[in-house]
C-alpha cells in the first residue's frame, strides 16, 4: 500500500509542513550528535560503528514498528505509520519558501535582496553576483533540495516497501544524507570535533545510498522534460572525470529544461544544497543562460515529476490488487 502512504504524506506535508526546529528533527540532531560524541574515536572501524548506529538504528526501529503494527494490529495502522514516517522524511516546504522569496525579489527587480536571501540560504557569499548567476544558483540549489527531500526519499521508500520493509527506505535515505553534511558542518564550525575518518565514511556511504535515487531522478526529469537533451547531457557528464550523483541530477536538469547550468564549488552546510563539483562546458554547450522565466519552468518540471511518481505508484498498487 505504498501509494496510500505516499499520497497521505504528500497531502499532509502540503497542508501542515513541519516547522523548522520541530521536535522530530531536533531529536534526530541530538541522536546524531550523541552517536558521534560517544563512539567516534578517529579510526575507520569506529567510523562505521558510529554511522551504523546513527543511521541504521532509527531505520531498524522504523521497520520493526511497521512489522509489529502489521502483525498485531493490522495493515491500516502499518500504512499509517509508513505515511507518518514518510511525512517526517519529506521536506517540500522546508526549502520551497527560500525559492519563493528569491523569485519574488527577482521579479520585483530587487537583486540586492535576492543576493542576501541566497546568501542566507546557502551560507555562502552571494554579494555582487549578476542576475543570471543568482538564477542559476537558485535553480541548482532547488533541484538538489527537491531530489534529496522528495524524489530520493520516494525512490528508496518505494523499493524497500515493495520488499515488505515498510518505511525503512525513507529513514535510511534521509539520515544518510543528513549525517554526511551535518558532521562536516559540526567539524568545520568547531561546534563538535568530528574525525576525518567518520566524515569520509559518511560521505562514502551517502554516495552509495544516493547512486540509485540520483539516476531515478535524472530519468524522471528526462521523461517529463526534454528527453533527448536530458539523456545527452547525462551522457556528456558521465564522461567527465569523477562524475558525482549531484552533477548527474543537475546535468539532466540542464538538458530537460534546456539551460546552461555549470554549477559551483560549494560546501554542504545543514541548510545548503550547493553541489561540490562543476559541470564542464561540454555538458552545457549551446544552451541559453538561465533567466527569470526558467524558474517557473523548473517548478513545473518538479511538480510534473511528483505527479508522475504518484500515478506510477497508483498503477503499481492497482496491479498488485488485481493480480
Amino acid at each position: 500500500m505504498s501509494f496510500i502512504s505516499v499520497l497521505f504524506a504528500l497531502l499532509l506535508e502540503q497542508a501542515r509542513p513541519l516547522n523548522r526546529g520541530n521536535i522530530i528533527h531536533a531529536a534526530v540532531r541530538s541522536w546524531v550528535r550523541w552517536s558521534a560524541r560517544t563512539l567516534d574515536a578517529g579510526k575507520p572501524v569506529h567510523g562505521w560503528l558510529v554511522w551504523g548506529l546513527a543511521v541504521g538504528g532509527p531505520s531498524l526501529v522504523a521497520m520493526v514498528i511497521y512489522w509489529l503494527l502489521g502483525y498485531w494490529v493490522g495493515w491500516p495502522l502499518a500504512v499509517l505509520w509508513s505515511a507518518l514516517v514518510l511525512y517526517a522524511s519529506l521536506g517540500f516546504r522546508q526549502f520551497s519558501f527560500h525559492f519563493t522569496q528569491i523569485r519574488d525579489a527577482l521579479a520585483q527587480g530587487d537583486d540586492a535582496l535576492a543576493q542576501r536571501l541566497l546568501a542566507d540560504w546557502q551560507h555562502a557569499d552571494a554579494k555582487d553576483l549578476p542576475r543570471a548567476e543568482i538564477i542559476s544558483r537558485v535553480i541548482e540549489a532547488s533541484v538538489l533540495a527537491a531530489h534529496r527531500h522528495v524524489f530520493g526519499v520516494l525512490a528508496w521508500f518505494s523499493v524497500l516497501a515493495a520488499l515488505g520493509m515498510g518505511p525503512v527506505g525513507a529513514v535510511l535515505y534521509r539520515l544518510g544524507e543528513f549525517v554526511a553534511r551535518y558532521w562536516q558542518h559540526q567539524s568545520e564550525s568547531h561546534h563538535q570535533p568530528i574525525s576525518d575518518a567518520l566524515q569520509a565514511q559518511a560521505r562514502q556511504a551517502w554516495a552509495v545510498i544516493d547512486w540509485l535515487p540520483a539516476r531515478v531522478t535524472a530519468i524522471s526529469f528526462a521523461v517529463v522534460g526534454n528527453f533527448e537533451e536530458a539523456i545527452d547531457a547525462w551522457r556528456r557528464y558521465a564522461q567527465q572525470a569523477e562524475p558525482r550523483n549531484d552533477g548527474l541530477v543537475l546535468a539532466a536538469t540542464a538538458g530537460a529544461v534546456n539551460i546552461a547550468l555549470r554549477s559551483h564549488v560549494g560546501r554542504a552546510y545543514p541548510d545548503a544544497y550547493a553541489p561540490a563539483m562543476t559541470l564542464s562546458d561540454d555538458v552545457t554547450a549551446g544552451r541559453p543562460t538561465p533567466e527569470l522565466p526558467h524558474l517557473a519552468i523548473v517548478v513545473g518540471l518538479v511538480w510534473r515529476t511528483v505527479v508522475m511518481w504518484v500515478l506510477l505508484l497508483a498503477l503499481l498498487t492497482l496491479a498488485r490488487l488485481l493480480g
